[in-house]
């Protein structure tokens, strides 16, 4: 089977750590062979540099790379981002292959004729959470699958979690991952939250891994709390999250929010806002607890209820762990090889 995946983000967040994820599952399979059209400046070229039968195509753009990929006599082609299903779609009227596309994000797709054009052109459209795929479902382009997205797996280094906690001796960890912008993560209900906890609650300590366009603003509108401490990014964000005592996510709008199976992952308690894909992982009183998003006050309620309460914090960490098997990175991989097979150009290619 010869699949090109297509990722043409900037950055690195949570969709380009799925992408990751599942060429590196996929490559466990040896008759799989693999490349990634992705920009030249990609962190996911450094990121999956060196792992085997995998290749690198360029492409800075939409038009870019469709003569190098279509010298590759591939039998499918998988669009990981908005940009990618423009580029499949354009490569598929080219050079005839098919290809399926994922939607990470729960905002309505606009519906325009290219958006139309590529979604109804496609193999099969994948939804990584209910709400995504029901959106995908009424514009009628086609049947949608349900995939979520997984957990990172591996061990984390004891010895960061434990460096953290020795930084905040004697504090209640409050922890946050994200990028710092409040119009989509929240950051502000969870600064107003701290606000409301700083006098009835000292041990608590609120800490912002992440950078973001909103990051100088959201460290003013806290630069008068002594309980809120922004940590900047860490690539190696896996090894922090065992020592937090709880993770607030108080998200204004999610695709799913994978960073919540991480963190699950890790054995720490959720508090979630109900908006998006989040409560298909997080189920309110058994996987974790769900609020109304932008309420501070419910997030400093809710956050008050975990910490006098550590008979519950531990049931909501064997609930959550309890479910993770469905989000693993095989999980996934499997199910993309069983479209993959049902829907490339040449069917019987080591399926």
């Amino acid at each position: 089977m010869k699949i090109i995946h297509v990722n043409l983000a900037k950055g690195f967040r949570g969709g380009e750590r799925q992408t990751e994820l599942l060429v590196r599952e996929l490559a466990k399979r040896p008759e799989v062979h693999q490349w990634l059209a992705c920009r030249r400046d990609s962190p996911l070229r450094q990121r999956l540099a060196g792992l085997p039968r995998l290749g690198f195509i360029a492409a800075d753009h939409q038009l870019a790379g469709h003569v190098a990929a279509g010298r590759l006599a591939v039998d499918i082609v998988h669009a990981h981002d908005a940009k990618a299903i423009h580029w499949a779609g354009l490569h598929r009227l080219c050079f005839r292959v098919p290809y399926l596309l994922t939607r990470r994000v729960d905002t309505p797709v606009k519906n325009k004729l290219s958006n139309r054009l590529f979604y109804r052109g496609a193999a099969t459209r994948v939804a990584i959470s209910t709400p995504i795929r029901q959106h995908l479902l009424d514009y009628k382009w086609g049947d949608v699958a349900l995939i979520p997205s997984v957990f990172s797996g591996g061990e984390a280094e004891p010895g960061v979690a434990r460096a953290l906690r020795q930084t905040f001796p004697g504090k209640y960890l409050i922890g946050h991952v994200g990028a710092l912008v409040d119009r989509h993560k929240g950051q502000r209900v969870l600064i107003e939250a701290a606000r409301r906890l700083e006098a009835s609650r000292p041990d608590v300590q609120v800490l912002f891994f992440g950078r973001g366009d909103d990051a100088e603003m959201l460290a003013a509108e806290a630069s008068d709390l002594a309980n809120v401490t922004f940590m900047g990014f860490k690539d190696n964000i896996g090894d922090y999250l065992p020592g937090f005592d709880l993770f607030a996510f108080p998200s204004r709008n999610e695709g799913l929010g994978s960073v919540l199976l991480d963190v699950m992952h890790a054995g720490v308690p959720v508090v979630a806002s109900r908006v998006g894909g989040i409560p298909d992982i997080v189920r309110d009183d058994e996987t974790g607890l769900l609020i109304t998003p932008g309420d501070p006050e419910a997030l400093a309620q809710a956050i008050g209820r975990i910490q006098d309460d550590p008979a519950l914090a531990q049931q909501l960490v064997d609930g959550a762990r309890a479910r993770l098997e469905r989000y693993t990175s095989r999980a996934m991989a499997e199910a993309y090889w069983a479209l993959y097979c049902l829907n490339s150009s040449n069917v019987r290619s080591t399926c």
